[in-house]
């Protein structure tokens, strides 16, 4: 159930919900725009990282800069069997950062169509925490990070906190 209601929360733009006070994500404010930033403020988030949620293993893998571009894959791991995946992107996009991504089951059969992305446009940057609009990456240390995103589920929004560790090779 939470698959399905996730999916259709994320295949609508952020912006059509009226957003509660959350403590760790932003919205977009048209008015105000996205600041200028590169990637440079966000190559900390290049390696592999694992942890838990959904009442499974998460795991997301970040390449480093390259070519205007960081490019991350997103797997969850429930009862030993993959529940889905994302393929996410940071661009720099007009003098700032966009967050793209995509979904795709175990079978890699897409939820969103063809032509469609999901899209978070970049709300503040501070020393630690990247602000894109409903969704925040945070440094916590070289070896640990947070990501918080508001999902949907029943008509109620709520902030979801994903916390990963480096995998050490």
């Amino acid at each position: 159930m939470k698959k399905i209601t996730l999916v259709l929360f994320l295949s609508i733009p952020m912006l059509s919900f009226a957003q509660e006070k959350f403590d760790n994500t932003l919205s977009y404010n048209d008015s105000i725009g996205s600041p200028k930033a590169n990637l440079d403020v966000i190559s900390w988030l290049a390696g592999h990282w694992r942890g838990e949620a959904f009442g499974g293993i998460t795991e997301e893998v970040w390449s480093p800069p390259l070519g205007g571009s960081m490019m991350g894959a997103f797997k969850l791991v429930v009862n030993g069997k993959v529940s889905f995946y994302e393929l996410e992107t940071i661009m720099e996009v007009d003098n700032t950062l966009v967050l793209k991504l995509k979904h795709f089951n175990a079978d890699l059969t897409g939820w969103e169509e063809k032509e469609d992305t999901v899209d978070f446009r970049l709300v503040k940057v501070t020393t630690n925490k990247i602000y894109f609009d409903g969704f925040t990456l945070e440094r916590i240390s070289d070896d640990e990070i947070n990501m918080y995103v508001i999902i949907e589920d029943g008509g109620q929004q709520s902030e979801v906190k994903f916390n990963y560790n480096k995998v050490k090779n």
